[in-house]
């Protein structure tokens, strides 16, 4: 074998290898992380779906629950002689819209003595035992059998709740709501994107309600294979989808845990899709891979082939010296001098080799950036949506002649924050870098007052008092108003969400030289002490349905301003943040 040919040997084999090394660890690392955020997107929205339709249904029992002990009911006993009670209920319907087909009243024995359709007063409803029973023994409310419509916009979930008397023991008769199942199917329409399909499946696995795709299928009330879902609460499984599938499937599922004191009725809730679309990202990941392991090859190849050509030839002239040498037994000319130019390829190959490995890192990184950008923008673009929708209501809110001065102070805030976000907005989708602060002398007081009225309305919801105790006597400081407040809605928000009703936070600012300081505490449940170093971390968080990114924007912010956050435990027993700024611009 020449020198050549073990030369070229050698450069493919250490070239060659650690590409393909690289390049299937690449992969394998990258494609691992992007089936992960597949599978965790399924998961997310059975997830999500699940929550929705248990809050949904414990509305609708907190309805049944609330209205059967109203007095109003009492006119049962009189067979509502006076309308007073079927008035209500069709009130009552109207006020709710399509959220029921229709709310009536039966005597013990199932005569309809009141409805919000008077064409159905004094016909007779049948009085079934069988469904779920949810409640104790002063309130127990039943869900009988879903009623399926021919054209399905009838179909209907019959709520059932008994009627006490006020004057003795004992039921007078019974109140029905006969919810509208189409409620559900929207839930499950509204999810059903991008060839997923959902369905709601009840304790036995059949399916009682389906996005739009199942239903024209007729997959209603049919039971699914047994190997689709595990018995876990919830997860991802890859099966079959024989029979109502050709291919493979990969399913999401969640098992209602209920919601608040309604522990749920046993229903799990389904996210379908095709294996085959679902990990399209992974494999067209994978020919990129390919497609740049063929190009490193073919660099890798030409470049062998080029030093082992130089590196021999100096050799193979010393060869042709020594044979003439031994041949004509005279001295030929001399041979080109080889060891610089052996040594300039060598080093210029080695440089290659790094060039290249750092092309393939470089690559890897802008596929995974890439994938991120594409789902940034996809978000961003679903979000300007609703702030174009909020903007414009607030718009046409403001122009009612009889609004209140409170009422359109609030449109003005709704104008001015979604104006705001929508700026957030389109700075995301303009540049992957932060834009630099504009500082300019602000009173920051009016800024923290701002934001406290801006969560108001959110606080009174949970009944959480937020206390202001502004004590510095000059606030008037150095920074970008925009971002201060994004600082402090991200720092008000994370109690507020996480605080129980009643809770308090306390918003406290002071001077200590040159630098204005702020404190906010808070009296909920505060951060472990091995998780303080971490909650600054992008995407750390504890929250459910989080995203871990804003405390690390507020680090990122207060940097910019030249000034520090830290975070420790408050005196009311939970978190404490503190953030100091200078008061003057620094050289």
């Amino acid at each position: 074998m020449t020198i050549r040919k073990t030369l070229l040997i050698s450069f493919l084999l250490v070239s060659l290898l650690p590409s393909m090394l690289l390049t299937y660890l690449a992969f394998t690392v990258a494609g691992h992380a992007m089936r992960n955020e597949i599978e965790q997107s399924l998961q997310q929205e059975a997830d999500t779906v699940s929550q929705d339709i248990d809050k949904m249904m414990f509305e609708r029992l907190q309805n049944a629950q609330t209205w059967s002990h109203l007095e109003v009911m009492q006119d049962i006993r009189i067979k509502d002689v006076d309308k007073r009670l079927s008035k209500f209920l069709a009130e009552l319907k109207y006020g709710y819209r399509d959220v029921y087909h229709e709310l009536l009243c039966t005597d013990a024995n199932g005569t309809i003595l009141a409805s919000s359709d008077p064409t159905h007063i004094d016909a007779k409803r049948s009085v079934k035992d069988v469904g779920i029973l949810i409640g104790n023994a002063h309130s127990m409310l039943r869900l009988e059998p879903i009623q399926l419509s021919e054209t399905g916009a009838g179909d209907a979930l019959p709520i059932k709740a008994g009627v006490p008397s006020m004057f003795n023991n004992g039921d007078i008769g019974n109140l029905y709501l006969l919810f509208n199942w189409n409620q559900i199917y929207l839930i499950l329409d509204q999810a059903a994107q991008g060839g997923r399909e959902l369905a709601l499946l009840d304790g036995e696995g059949r399916i009682v309600a389906a996005s739009a795709g199942l239903r024209m299928r007729g997959m209603l009330m049919q039971k699914i294979p047994s190997a689709w879902i595990t018995k876990e609460n919830k997860g991802i499984n890859v099966a079959k989808g024989g029979p109502f599938y050709q291919n493979e499937i990969t399913v999401a599922f969640d098992r209602s845990t209920g919601f608040e004191r309604f522990p749920g009725f046993g229903w799990t809730t389904i996210v379908i899709e095709n294996s085959r679309l679902a990990y399209i990202p992974v494999r067209q990941m994978a020919l990129l891979f390919l497609l740049l392991l063929a190009v490193t090859s073919t660099v890798a190849v030409s470049v062998s082939m080029l030093v082992a050509g130089r590196i021999s030839r100096p050799i193979s002239a010393l060869t042709e010296f020594t044979r003439r040498f031994k041949h004509d037994k005279k001295l030929p000319q001399n041979p080109q001098p080889g060891t610089g130019e052996v040594g300039e390829l060598t080093e210029a190959f080695v440089q290659t080799v790094h060039d290249l490995d750092q092309s393939r890192t470089d690559l890897v990184r802008a596929s995974k950036l890439a994938v991120l950008g594409e789902l940034a923008a996809v978000m961003s673009h679903e979000i300007r949506t609703p702030i174009g929708i909020l903007r414009s209501s607030a718009q046409m809110l403001a122009r009612e002649p009889n609004l209140s001065h409170e009422a359109r102070e609030l449109t003005e805030f709704i104008e001015s924050e979604t104006e705001r976000l929508k700026r957030l907005v389109s700075t995301l989708l303009d540049s992957a870098r932060p834009r630099a602060a504009q500082l300019k002398l602000s009173d920051i007081h009016v800024v923290i007052r701002h934001s406290i009225d801006l969560l108001n309305a959110q606080a009174a919801k949970k009944q959480i008092s937020i206390n202001s105790h502004l004590q510095c006597q000059n606030p008037v400081i150095p920074c970008d108003v925009e971002q201060m407040t994004q600082v402090l809605l991200n720092l008000l928000l994370n109690p507020l969400q996480i605080l129980a009703e009643g809770g308090r936070v306390d918003i406290s600012s002071l001077q200590k030289g040159d630098d204005f300081v702020l404190e906010i505490a808070d009296d909920g449940p505060g951060i472990p002490d091995g998780e303080l170093a971490r909650v600054f971390d992008p995407f750390f968080t504890k929250r459910e349905g989080g995203v871990g990114l804003g405390l690390a924007v507020v680090q990122q912010i207060i940097t910019a301003h030249g000034g520090t956050v830290s975070v420790g435990r408050s005196t009311l027993g939970g978190a404490l943040f503190t953030i100091t700024l200078p008061m003057k611009e620094r050289s």
